[in-house]
């Protein structure tokens, strides 16, 4: 709660600046009982138009106003960027094509863009065209058949006797113990993996920045 205060905070005191200096008191008050009314009282002053027990959509909207208001007291050093995305013109303009014709103020449509956003549990967003590509997203990477048949594949394992392991300490509890001991295990496990990934990222940055003569396989440096 403290977090997400100061974030609002910092917000308007850096990005958005809506109030004068001497009317944030109120706002910076975050220790303050009264704050939510003063946090209400912000939400409608910015025009926002989300209420605030909804805070994930006026996280989101509030960053998308500071973002605004940050490029244009900043737009001349702004104007020449050109996103990642607008690099290759024509595949952004293949996969957005489907979405050239859409009404986005149709009632139906953004019943239909909200009825799928709640069913997959994706955040809600002013712009229903944004809600849009971000369903479409989550299909794409989640929900193709290739997608699922991946999420789909199990790994096999080893079976491993519990009883050799020794815990090192006693809840009490036979069943708590069990269970803690294959939480340990499969903690061990986990650090082995990211200690190979370690390895593999040492080894890949030895061969482009390390001696020309070095030899990681024969554990030599130089001749």
């Amino acid at each position: 709660e403290t977090e997400f205060r100061n974030f609002i905070v910092w917000l308007e005191d850096q990005k958005i600046r809506h109030y004068k200096i001497e009317d944030r008191g109120n706002l910076r008050n975050i220790h303050s009982e009264d704050w939510p009314k003063s946090f209400e009282k912000y939400m409608k002053d910015v025009n926002c138009p989300f209420k605030v027990q909804e805070r994930q959509e006026t996280v989101d909207w509030l960053l998308g106003l500071a973002v605004r208001l940050e490029y244009g007291d900043n737009a001349d050093k702004y104007k020449d960027s050109t996103p990642d995305a607008a690099k290759n013109t024509d595949n952004t303009a293949k996969n957005a094509e489907p979405l050239i014709n859409l009404d986005v103020n149709n009632p139906d449509f953004k019943a239909g863009v909200m009825a799928l956003a709640n069913l997959l549990q994706i955040q809600r967003h002013d712009d229903y065209l944004v809600m849009l590509k971000a369903i479409r997203i989550l299909v794409q990477e989640r929900l193709t058949q290739d997608a699922i048949a991946k999420a789909n594949q199990s790994k096999e394992g080893l079976p491993v006797a519990l009883e050799k392991h020794i815990l090192g300490f006693d809840t009490g509890d036979a069943v708590i113990n069990e269970a803690a001991q294959i939480l340990r295990l499969l903690h061990i496990e986990e650090l082995r993996e990211l200690q190979t990934k370690i390895n593999e990222a040492i080894v890949a940055v030895q061969a482009i920045i390390a001696d020309p003569k070095t030899d990681h396989r024969l554990g030599k440096v130089g001749r």
